[in-house]
């Protein structure tokens, strides 16, 4: 894109990486030099909390509060009751109003610590869209907005063709995830002057279905802005690691672990990641990026530190860096490291360390954790494992045990 922004705020998304598309950025432009502009993105309640998958997103909405606008946290209360079918090969299970709701309490836990929200003019909201989709009539909602939605173009969406070109059903309720998404837009611009929807590039039609519907129903003017969905150097999809989703809530993933997924960045992405997910200045990122050898390890646990002050705060950041180098440095046990604590009932008259390897989290399944152990790549307080039988009693456990699984990933196991 060789547009030169004006405002400070689409200057920001092209610099530092988060800018894929827009439905018309000088028009966008404009309207951030004014100020206070109001732009949103759509988070589901499926879960308690979100992953590292979202953050390119909840950042997009910092620099939007940070250049003097308003960022709205949609949740999705009422779109979590249908589903959405973007890319999924089966129907997602659908969740009772308790569930969703309490989801909702654990993922703005989440943004209370990147957004401030409140009644000033750039101050955050949290919107659910149940506010106004519960109460929809469906006759009316169907004669007022439904007439607005071709049926083929509906049809010509990746995310409706990928299922249906791999013959997979695609439920009427479903169907309809994609109108309810465009109504959002639509109700937001009416209730809150909202003129911007943001989201990752897998959502351009979507953006685009609620732009399209808000010209033809009250025609006004909003616009679109997506992030380029983000996978690693190596291919793998941001957001996941070797144990499972990389949690943003400490209670679902500790401070630590979380900083030792970002200290684990390949280093082709360091640079970028430090643009994208941390607010150090420019010339910085790129000058840690471009760092060799064992100089790029420092960047690393600089983009670690960055990255989890934002989330867990200064305190969480300096402890998992200080458990981190007491751990690699000085082959010691952190204080920091994720722990299981068995009780006297769970290790009985003693638990193999098959077992104790899946269930402190450093394998999938009993299976993986064998295979770690025959390619000698499990230790137990740094000596290798070599012995898939081994039973560990309640002598083994008088002092905490230490667990690792290859060279950076490290668990405690003591008795509670």
């Amino acid at each position: 894109m060789t547009y030169h922004p004006k405002s400070d705020f689409i200057a920001v998304m092209k610099q530092r990486g988060f800018l894929a598309d827009c439905t018309d950025v000088q028009g966008l432009d404009e309207a951030l030099l004014k100020g206070g502009v109001p732009g949103y993105i759509g988070f589901d309640a499926t879960a308690k909390s979100l992953h590292v998958g979202s953050l390119i997103q909840i950042m997009m909405l910092r620099w939007l509060q940070k250049t003097g606008n308003k960022p709205i946290t949609l949740m999705g209360g009422g779109t979590t009751k249908v589903g959405d079918p973007s890319f999924r090969a089966d129907e997602r299970p659908l969740l009772g109003p308790d569930q969703i709701d309490e989801n909702i309490a654990g993922i703005r836990r989440v943004f209370g610590a990147y957004l401030t929200y409140g009644d000033g003019p750039s101050d955050a909201m949290m919107i659910n869209n149940a506010e106004w989709l519960d109460g929809l009539n469906y006759l009316d909602f169907l004669r007022d907005i439904g007439r607005h939605f071709s049926i083929n173009r509906m049809l010509s969406f990746e995310s409706v063709k990928s299922r249906l070109d791999r013959e997979q059903s695609l439920s009427f309720l479903e169907f309809n995830y994609m109108i309810l998404q465009a109504y959002d837009f639509l109700e937001l611009n009416r209730r809150y002057g909202c003129i911007l929807q943001m989201g990752g590039s897998d959502q351009w039609g979507n953006i685009v279905n609620g732009i399209d519907l808000t010209r033809r129903v009250i025609d006004h003017e909003v616009y679109g802005l997506t992030s380029p969905l983000l996978e690693t150097s190596d291919g793998k999809k941001m957001g996941k690691s070797a144990s499972g989703a990389v949690w943003l809530n400490p209670d679902m993933l500790s401070p630590y672990e979380f900083w030792q997924f970002w200290r684990n960045t390949t280093d082709a992405d360091v640079g970028r990641f430090l643009k994208l997910y941390t607010e150090l200045p420019l010339d910085e990122c790129e000058r840690m990026g471009s760092l060799q050898g064992s100089e790029i390890n420092e960047a690393k646990i600089r983009l670690a530190n960055e990255v989890t002050m934002l989330l867990h705060g200064k305190e969480a950041a300096g402890a998992a860096e200080a458990t981190a180098r007491e751990v690699f440095e000085k082959g010691g046990i952190g204080d920091d490291l994720p722990t299981l604590t068995l009780s006297e009932e769970e290790l009985g008259d003693g638990i193999s360390i098959v077992q104790l390897i899946v269930r402190s989290g450093l394998a999938g399944s009993g299976k993986e954790a064998k295979r770690l152990i025959a390619e000698n790549g499990a230790r137990m307080d740094d000596a290798p494992l070599t012995n898939a039988g081994l039973m560990i009693d309640r002598a083994a456990l008088s002092s905490p045990i230490k667990l690792s699984a290859g060279k950076k990933r490290h668990a405690l196991v003591q008795l509670g």
